[in-house]
């Protein structure tokens, strides 16, 4: 049994840290499958131990701050979303350990993996490229491209979650996170003409399957935009975002359902079964994430006090929830997300508008925007600047 020593640190550092490392974790178990990389995997397995060591402070901590039944309570919901927290990064872990575990995984998915709504790929560093010796933060690679660097090989050796002072050197191959049209803007700075396309894998593939990998990488989407939507309804206190968390999860237990019977309907027109195991174990674990932000709105529809401190905890975190009115002079106005490319120019990823008393979750790319719009979005700081000013404001509006 793994002993864990107390070290005094606030809950409101230690919840920080827990939702970066989870979100950290689920991006790199992807990229593990997306590109069969054991390395990727076995980070993934390390960050594990570190989310472990932050549950210990997280319960240590909700203890000591606990003195009136009031306390307790607000306490209650914070420890909630705490564990909630630890099943995502477990999951994630269980994901990564499937490549650990040489799980296979049809062909047809990881070419389709570029058809997610937030893609991940891999791209090297020319000597001639723009992007060799500088910083990330000198770049302002989120924001000018979409796309977030979430790994960087340099040599033998691994940088996982870079920050803005990490300087790529030529040679290093990035991992990065983000809108497809971003990807070629990020590969052009980095002097690739052209993003490489994966080794076309024949083991495995069969027609059959594309129902089926087509709902993954559904699944996949729905999970993460339940994780956005779950942490902005506790945010803005609002029930109407996390009843439709709640949606969410129905919906991806219905879809569980119907991959179950495709992918054993494929299994008697395939020679080699294993190629279909990988697809269970990941609908799994898709599932269990979207429990998880269930687990987090929870707090918020049985009416437990949500302290002051999670808005601090949100807005401290690496990847940021923000909520932006369109002004009436906003450039937006009257425009679609496919004309200003939101994602590619602010590197926010745009979780739902709200026009009037209707809200539009998951807007696709011809969704227009009008004055008086609220965009829920999550990303960087430096992508929220922009897109404070591509909504009409020349300096960032208060919170509220």
């Amino acid at each position: 049994m793994m002993e864990h020593e107390y070290q005094p640190v606030s809950f409101k550092d230690v919840l920080i840290e827990m939702k970066d490392v989870s979100e950290l974790m689920v991006d790199l178990s992807y990229s593990a499958i997306l590109f069969d990389g054991k390395e990727i995997a076995l980070e993934v397995t390390n960050l594990e131990e570190r989310m472990n060591r932050l549950v210990y402070q997280a319960r240590i901590q909700s203890v000591l701050a606990a003195r009136r039944i009031e306390e307790a309570e607000a306490m209650s919901g914070m420890l909630q979303v705490a564990e909630a927290a630890e099943r995502i990064a477990n999951s994630a872990s269980d994901m990564a350990k499937l490549i650990l575990k040489d799980i296979r995984f049809p062909a047809k998915l990881k070419r389709v993996f570029p058809e997610a709504e937030e893609i991940v790929t891999r791209i090297i560093v020319d000597q001639g490229g723009e992007v060799a010796g500088r910083t990330l933060g000198d770049l302002k690679v989120q924001s000018t491209t979409g796309m977030q660097v979430i790994a960087i090989r340099r040599g033998k050796g691994w940088i996982y979650d870079p920050d803005r002072a990490t300087c790529v050197r030529s040679g290093d191959i990035l991992i990065a996170r983000g809108p497809e049209a971003g990807a070629d803007i990020l590969s052009r700075m980095a002097g690739m003409t052209e993003r490489p396309a994966g080794e076309p894998l024949h083991a495995g593939e069969v027609d059959d399957l594309d129902r089926a990998v087509q709902l993954i990488i559904e699944m996949k989407n729905i999970s993460e935009l339940s994780v956005g939507l779950a942490y902005t309804s506790l945010l803005f206190n609002n029930k109407e975002v996390a009843n439709e968390v709640v949606d969410l999860d129905r919906t991806l237990d219905d879809m569980r359902y119907d991959l179950d019977l495709w992918i054993l309907e494929a299994a008697r027109k395939i020679e080699d079964v294993r190629y279909l195991r990988g697809l269970l174990y990941l609908s799994s674990f898709t599932q269990a994430i979207s429990d998880s932000a269930h687990a987090i709105v929870d707090v918020l529809l049985r009416d437990i006090e949500i302290p002051p401190v999670f808005k601090k905890i949100v807005r401290e975190s690496d990847e940021i929830i923000t909520r932006i009115p369109v002004a009436d002079r906003s450039p937006l106005v009257g425009r679609t997300l496919k004309e200003m490319s939101l994602a590619t120019v602010t590197g926010m990823i745009v979780l739902a508008v709200k026009h009037g008393d209707r809200w539009v979750y998951r807007p696709g790319k011809d969704v227009r925007l009008e004055s008086g719009d609220i965009i829920i979005a999550k990303g960087r700081r430096d992508g929220e600047c922009r897109l404070y000013e591509l909504a009409g404001y020349t300096t960032e509006m208060p919170e509220e």
